[in-house]
C-alpha cells in the first residue's frame, strides 16, 4: 500500500489520534495503515460499490430511502471490516470528512491497482 509505511512508523510510537494531521495528504498514509486487513479492505470495496449502486437507484427513483440504503450500506460493511477484522475504531468516529475522504480515496486506488484486494 502506498505511503502506508510512515504512518506505520508513526502508530508503532503509540496511539495516533486522527485529529492531529493538518491535511488530507498527511491523513491518508495514516488511513491506508488503518486497513492494513485485506478482508477490511474487501469489505470496504464491497460497501462503497453497493452504496454507488444505491445513489444510482436513488437518482433514478427519487425514492430518498436508497440514500439510507447507501449510508448503511457504506458504513456497515466499512465498521463490520474494522470491529470485526481489522480491529480498530474506524477514524470517521473522530475525522469524518477525512474518513469519508480516504474511503473514496483508497477505492480508486483498488482501482487503479494501487491497493491489493
Amino acid at each position: 500500500m502506498p505511503n502506508a509505511s510512515s504512518a506505520s512508523a508513526a502508530t508503532a510510537a503509540g496511539p495516533v489520534d486522527p485529529r492531529s494531521f493538518k491535511s488530507f495528504a498527511e491523513f491518508y498514509p495514516f488511513y491506508l495503515s488503518e486497513h492494513s486487513n485485506r478482508s477490511c479492505r474487501r469489505l470496504h470495496f464491497i460497501g462503497s460499490s453497493l452504496s454507488l449502486l444505491c445513489l444510482a437507484a436513488l437518482v433514478l427513483t427519487r425514492n430518498p430511502l436508497w440514500l439510507l440504503a447507501g449510508l448503511l450500506c457504506g458504513y456497515g460493511f466499512a465498521w463490520v471490516g474494522h470491529f470485526g477484522f481489522e480491529k480498530n475504531r474506524p477514524a470517521s468516529f473522530k475525522r469524518p470528512l477525512y474518513s469519508f475522504m480516504g474511503d473514496w480515496a483508497m477505492y480508486r486506488d483498488i482501482w487503479a491497482g494501487k491497493v491489493k484486494l
